[in-house]
This record gives structure tokens, sequence and C-alpha cells, in this order.
């Protein structure tokens, strides 16, 4: 079996998310964001808006400043001549992914999410679901709430005890949606308007049956192609696949000679590389990653790869917290040679640093004055007018002089 170094695995997984590659020159087009998406597979979406939507800022870190409503049209509007590029479904987490791999993620590969145990919860009130699909098959894209009260108007002639508990209506939303039968049709200040998901994913791909088997190793390719180089565990995580069917995967896909067993330099467990992976000699040029880019989103294997110790800390209290709310670690030439607590200030205008710190042994002149450049962009790609930056973190100061 091969021994690879740390560095080489290091470049081995920033090549395959798209980091290796140079930012256009021009402003981004459809083609671009096909290219970041088949870098990294998927988007995911997360709730948190505190500084820019998740789903937006791993195309921002790939490609520098773009239009967002270049994500936008690709994920929720079709036309003949422009069609769906992405759909919503579990994936990772909730993620918009490639309209072809809803097969696969439908297969059974993939585990039951959390919206499993909505189970027993519909089941209380007789008809619902299909009460559901009917209000959507009629008055589609639309809103959970719309859904309430199409329903509660319905039911409103039957007398007392005929309504039911409103939060029931969103789990089962959320159970059809789980499910496969309500997707996002599109979404209004990011509130998910649910539609059949015969309307929104195209009759041929809609129509396909995949096995289990072929679904797992389907995904696991992505997941691979995905990651670079990577153990089975991180393997398993991109689509949150179960273990016995990712180890079946893997050993399909390593006699196929898709995946190679290979040892990482410091890694306890055997990694797999993707036979299409590639090391660039080096790895140049800046970004700022959310918590939830695909390069960093599992924390053990961002500190295998880069020596890097990260956790969002959304959920710890104040007074609590290392780094700050929402952390965005930076990446210069290969290295995280830093992080910034951001927020979007819409009120005042600006960009808010509220701490920056940088990792050991950094030049950090060199790295201020990078960051405080991405800073720049990034504020201006958000349609703010500067960066403000507080006096929080070994960094601040250094970053401050260099933002003016």
């Amino acid at each position: 079996m091969q021994t690879i170094s740390l560095p080489v695995a290091r470049r081995t997984a920033l090549a395959a998310q798209g980091f290796a590659d140079p930012r256009p020159a021009t402003a981004p087009t459809r083609r671009h964001l096909a290219k970041v998406l088949s870098r990294t597979q998927l988007l995911q979406l997360d709730s948190v808006n505190v500084a820019v939507r998740a789903h937006y800022m791993p195309v921002f870190s790939r490609l520098g400043a773009y239009e967002p409503a270049l994500v936008d049209d690709a994920a929720w509007a079709h036309t003949a001549r422009r069609p769906r590029l992405l759909v919503e479904s579990w994936a990772h987490e909730a993620s918009l992914l490639p309209v072809q791999d809803w097969p696969l993620l439908r297969s059974g590969a993939k585990r039951d999410g959390w919206w499993r145990h909505y189970t027993s919860v519909v089941e209380t009130v007789p008809g619902l679901l299909e009460d559901v699909l009917a209000v959507v098959k009629e008055q589609g894209p639309i809103g959970a709430g719309g859904i309430e009260k199409a329903l509660e108007a319905d039911v409103a002639g039957r007398g007392p005890g005929a309504w039911w508990e409103r939060s029931v209506v969103k789990k089962a939303c959320e159970y059809l949606f789980g499910l496969g039968q309500l997707t996002t049709g599109t979404r209004r200040s990011f509130e998910r308007l649910y539609d059949l998901t015969e309307r929104v994913v195209p009759p041929e791909i809609l129509s396909r049956q995949v096995s289990v088997a072929e679904g797992a190793r389907g995904l696991i390719d992505r997941s691979a192609r995905a990651l670079g180089i990577a153990t089975e565990t991180d393997l398993r995580d991109y689509y949150r696949l179960g273990p016995d069917v990712t180890r079946q995967a893997v050993a399909d896909l390593v006699e196929a000679g898709t995946l190679e067993p290979v040892q990482v330099q410091d890694w306890r467990a055997v990694a797999y590389r993707h036979s299409e992976a590639r090391a660039p000699r080096s790895v140049t040029g800046r970004a700022l990653l959310c918590p939830f880019d695909p390069l960093i989103w599992e924390r053990d294997r961002t500190e295998r790869l880069f020596g890097f110790r990260y956790r969002i800390e959304i959920y710890v209290p104040e007074p609590k917290r290392v780094h700050g709310y929402y952390v965005f670690p930076f990446l210069l030439d290969g290295a995280l040679s830093a992080r910034v607590d951001l927020k979007s200030d819409r009120a005042a205008g600006v960009l808010l640093v509220q701490g920056a710190f940088a990792e050991p042994d950094v030049d950090e002149r060199r790295v201020a004055a990078e960051l405080a450049g991405e800073l720049k962009l990034m504020a201006s790609w958000l349609g703010l007018d500067g960066v403000v930056v507080g006096k929080r973190g070994d960094l601040a100061a250094a970053l401050k002089k260099e933002v003016g």
C-alpha cells in the first residue's frame, strides 16, 4: 500500500474541492457554477443568516464575487432554455444537489433522517398526509402556513374537534419531504414552498430505478470525487450513509479500480484515493470558508488534514465561546491561517469582524493583508459599504490596520 505524506493528501483534498482552480477572470456564469458543483457535489442549506446564507458562500469561496441569482435560478427556477440544475433533499444535511442524483438518494442506500420520528405524530391524524398532498397538488408551490390555512378552511364546517394542532401540518410536510414525495418548488425569503416532486424532478430521472447497492456506489463515488482522499468514515459522512452499505460500496469501488487504498502519514485509518484525484505541486490563493463548507464540515477530518481544531459555537453560551458565534476559517495558499467571527450588519451597511484570530506560526502581517482583501471583496459582494474590525483576537489590530 502506498504511503502518502500529509502535505500531498492536503493538496489532493484542496484540488478535489476546487481550490486549485483559478477564479474566473470575468463574471461567473452558469458554466462556472456547474464546475463548482462537479467539485463539491452539493451545497448544504442552513437557516442561519448572520453573515450570509450557507449555500451561497461555498460558491463565493471558489469563484469570488458572483450574482446570487445564479444559484437561485439553478435551484428554484425552470425554463426550457435554462432547466433546473438542483433539487432539495436530505443529503449531508438539507442540501441542494444535482437533479440527476435524485435516484441515488431515493435508492434506499441512505438512511432515513430525523424526520422519521414524525411517523407516530402524523399517524395520529388519519388522512392528514393525503390532505396535505391534495392541497399541494392544487395550490403548490405553497408554504406550510398556506397549507394550514387551506386545510383549516376545508374543515371549518365540520364542527368541533375537526381541526388539529397546526404544528402537525408542518411536521407532515417535513415527513413527506423526507419521503421524497414533496420537495421545494421554490423559496420565498428562504421559506420553503413545497411542491410535488413529480413537478420538480423530470420524469425520465424520477422514473429511474436504482438498487441499494448501485445507489451506495454512486454516492460513495461522488463523496470520493469531492474529497479526493478520505477514510471510509469520511466517505460515509458526506451523504450520511450507514456503515454496512458504505463498506460494501467502498469494497466494490476498490475492486473496480475507482478507489485506491493508501496510507496517509499520521492517519490511523486506511484512506482511499479516487482514481481521478490529483495532487498539484502547490495550492495558492485565498478563501473565506463558512462553517458549512464541505472542505471543513467534518471537524475530525479538518483537524487531520490541516491541524486546525474547529468547532461551531452557535449553541455555546456567549461567555464560554472561544472564537465567536459564526466563525469563518481563512484559507491562504493551502493552509488554514486564521479565523474570523463575521456578521453582516445590514442596518449599518458593513461587514463586522467581531473577532480575528491567527493560527500559530503564521506570518501575521501577510495573513492580515490577504484577509483584509478577501473581507473587502466579500463585503462588496454582499452589497455592504465596507468592513469594520472589532478588538477581539490576536489578529484584530493588524487586520484593522490593513482594512484602513
